[in-house]
């Protein structure tokens, strides 16, 4: 009788590719819950089972691990936000809102950890400052492209918009967190109605 040697191998990599998500998916709770710094990965390896020893065979280090966790937050966050092709800024900030509201877990780990790293000790101190900045930048330039088409008010500055439009977002998460009657959706459509859309003519 012959036997496929590649079969257990493959059985074998997708069961570690499921421990390893079951570790992430632990991860967003511990780090949204104690931030970066008092997370530990002792907690992480308690909620799924492993010792230390045994979750570092997945993950190297803490680093590695917050790495992962914050790479597939953003993937569902681009995800939820759609193809930029096809949406504008408002709309993919819109969508993105409304995700927000619908993941606690994602947005409580973001708002928790975007904090701790306003410390310049933090290890993820640069990535941070990077993200808003990098975010802004590509917001800007959706927005001069709105106003060119007349769907963005032509009296505000695309930069300084851009800004606010991440403090807004960022700011209604925060009082989300401590108070789920806020609603984020309604509140940050109003801001886009109030200050970003131009009026229409006619």
């Amino acid at each position: 009788m012959s036997t496929n040697p590649e079969r257990p191998r493959r059985g074998s990599y997708a069961k570690g590719q499921a421990r390893r998500q079951q570790i992430v998916e632990e991860a967003v709770v511990v780090f949204a819950r104690s931030g970066f710094t008092s997370g530990s990965l002792r907690e992480v390896a308690k909620r799924v089972g492993l010792t230390p020893a045994g979750l570092l065979h997945h993950f190297a280090s803490k680093e590695e691990l917050f790495a992962e966790v914050l790479r597939q937050r953003d993937e569902r966050v681009r995800a939820a936000a759609g193809d930029p092709a096809e949406h504008t800024l408002v709309e993919q900030a819109t969508k993105v809102v409304a995700y927000n509201q619908s993941t606690r877990g994602l947005t409580s780990l973001y708002t928790t950890v975007s904090a701790e790293a306003t410390d310049p000790q933090h290890p993820s101190h640069d990535e941070f400052a990077e993200r808003y900045r990098s975010t802004a930048a590509a917001s800007a330039a959706l927005l001069r492209a709105g106003q060119e088409a007349g769907e963005i008010r032509a009296d505000i500055d695309p930069d300084a918009a851009a800004r606010l439009i991440g403090a807004v977002m960022d700011g209604l998460q925060q009082q989300w967190l401590l108070d789920d009657s806020v609603n984020m959706t309604a509140i940050f459509a109003e801001f886009v109605r109030g200050y970003l859309v131009a009026p229409r003519r006619g």
